[in-house]
């Protein structure tokens, strides 16, 4: 059963006025371990998760123009010019991991930049020309694929394998591609959802579905146990990379369920006594 997986840190006395070096740096390790180097929206969300955002900014997609995507550096400046300790501070960035492609390979919908949570948030994405678009634009094809990983709780990603490409691998009927997903990186005010940061960290990151690295359903072979090896370490050393650049002195990955990410593995690996 697929679980949504998180990376919770904390500092030690964090000031309020630390916070933007703090998400600068955690964006920033991204780039070297997998992920994009541009941010692709900012949103700040007051008092609590029940509140219409205070700011909202999409960026799109790095590569689609020079005009796509932000430097983290930018667009936490912008987002956290409005700086209360009632606020949260939500970016989008790409990150990517080989996951298994199910169905008509060849159908892929277009990226979406996603605001939803569990909490029910507004769900937006950029047109052709980087306005913001409601939820009831997006075609139907789009909507359905939305639809399913927003019934799930998990954040929409687009991907674009060539068939044949370099970013695709296949293995029986199974066929492996790589591409990004959204993650959310999120700095906590102090008294945000009346604290929530003592349990979610100052910084919050949600990587999404955690199926990626087990994939659980799915009868691995060499190919798929040397993908969800890839993915693992790369969120192993993404973690890492994040501690020790932002000078986080506590950390825990942990899940929606509760299940020890490890424990799980290595059941799907036969690596248990």
């Amino acid at each position: 059963m697929a679980d949504t997986l998180y990376l919770s840190l904390w500092y030690p006395n964090l000031r309020l006025e630390a916070l933007p070096d703090k998400l600068i740096a955690v964006l920033g390790a991204f780039a070297a371990h997998g992920g994009e180097g541009k941010v692709y929206s900012a949103t700040v969300w007051p008092v609590d998760w029940s509140e219409a955002p205070v700011f909202q900014r999409i960026y799109g997609r790095a590569g689609e123009g020079a005009e796509r995507g932000a430097d983290p550096r930018q667009a936490v400046a912008e987002a956290l010019e409005l700086l209360h300790d009632d606020y949260a501070y939500e970016f989008q960035v790409g990150w990517n991991l080989w996951e298994l492609e199910r169905g008509n390979a060849g159908s892929h919908s277009a990226p979406v930049i996603d605001t939803t949570s569990a909490e029910g948030r507004l769900l937006t994405r950029p047109s052709a020309a980087g306005d913001v678009v409601a939820r009831d634009d997006i075609d139907e094809e789009q909507r359905a694929g939305v639809d399913a990983r927003a019934t799930a709780g998990l954040p929409p990603h687009g991907r674009k394998p060539v068939r044949g490409g370099p970013g695709l691998e296949t293995g029986g009927t199974t066929r492996w591609a790589r591409g990004p997903r959204l993650v959310r990186v999120t700095g906590y005010g102090p008294v945000f959802d009346e604290g929530a940061y003592e349990q979610d960290g100052h910084i919050r990151i949600d990587f999404g579905s955690d199926a990626p690295f087990l994939e659980e359903d799915a009868d691995l072979g060499r190919v798929g146990a040397k993908h969800i090896e890839e993915n693992v370490r790369q969120l192993v050393d993404l973690t890492a990379a994040a501690e020790k650049a932002s000078g986080a002195t506590a950390r825990l990955l942990w899940s929606e369920l509760g299940e020890s990410l490890a424990t799980r593995l290595a059941d799907r690996l036969g690596m248990r006594n």
